[in-house]
């Protein structure tokens, strides 16, 4: 039977790896070409995507080999170029300067949007603090209102490159108020390795800015490990709490539909009755 099961998710894994390669006529910018986006560029070039990096030096020498390494017909330019000459514009860049590079790229009405970012600071405590009142994906929403913004969590850029040195797949939480600008993320997300988990709108944007605020604490202490997103699965609530709570309205009939999960949760039929 888990045999079944594994041969099951490799079939849906190869179907939804191939619905993200085939759309190799699409062009993802690139903006910024730091620890993130040297890492993200090669990753969806290698699923059929062609690559526009947008950067403050485009002809930089460490730009120009990122744009080999790359191959695929990538390329580099200024960043509000390759934000207008894309179809999805992946934003792989710091705040504070996230706040300007996000409001110079030009019109970006009716592109996927993808903030990877977030904005924190070390506070006069010593310990990590939001910079913005509400989300960096809400911000850039409000600086682009047409765009279809998508906030997607992601792990250091190591496991990006290595996402088998977790020993699962790293979790990375989606949310966006765009519902098919958020399962095409959860599409590329399972592509290069991740395991994508459905936020909600992208108001929920906040609390993973805050999830990441927790990551960064053990790391302001100077301890000697931290932790990582990695998501165990479970189906008890949902078999367990029967009771007739409120659905979101505007996704109770149309829900995201994400891949399959590698490792699905129990069935009910495994958990014990506790009544």
């Amino acid at each position: 039977m888990r045999l079944l099961s594994h041969l099951l998710f490799l079939a849906a894994l190869a179907a939804f790896s191939i619905s993200a390669s085939a759309q190799d006529s699409d062009t993802v910018a690139v903006i910024g070409t730091g620890d993130m986006g040297d890492s993200l560029g090669p990753k969806l070039s290698g699923l059929g995507y062609r690559i526009i990096y947008g950067s403050r030096d485009p002809a930089r020498e460490s730009v120009q080999e990122l744009v080999d390494r790359t191959g695929n017909g990538a390329s580099a330019t200024s960043q509000e170029a390759a934000a207008q000459a894309a179809d999805i514009v992946l934003l792989a860049v710091p705040w504070p300067p996230m706040e300007h590079v996000a409001q110079n790229l030009g019109d970006l009405r009716g592109k996927i949007v993808i903030d990877v970012s977030f904005p924190y600071r070390q506070a006069e405590d010593g310990y990590p603090e939001l910079m913005v009142a509400s989300s960096s994906a809400e911000m850039i929403q409000s600086w682009n209102p047409g765009a279809r913004v998508v906030k997607w969590s992601l792990p250091t850029s190591l496991y990006i490159d290595k996402p088998e040195l977790l020993g699962q797949r790293p979790a990375n939480f989606i949310a966006s108020d765009d519902r098919e600008a958020k399962e095409t993320v959860a599409r590329i997300s399972v592509a290069i390795g991740q395991d994508p988990v459905d936020a909600g709108p992208l108001r929920m944007s906040r609390e993973i800015d805050g999830l990441v605020n927790l990551f960064m604490v053990p790391l302001y202490q100077r301890r000697s490990e931290g932790w990582e997103f990695l998501i165990r699965r479970s189906s008890y609530w949902a078999c367990r709490w029967q009771d007739d709570w409120s659905v979101p309205v505007e996704d109770s009939s149309s829900l995201a539909q994400f891949p399959e999960p590698e490792n699905p949760p129990k069935p009910c039929s495994e958990y014990p009755d506790r009544r």
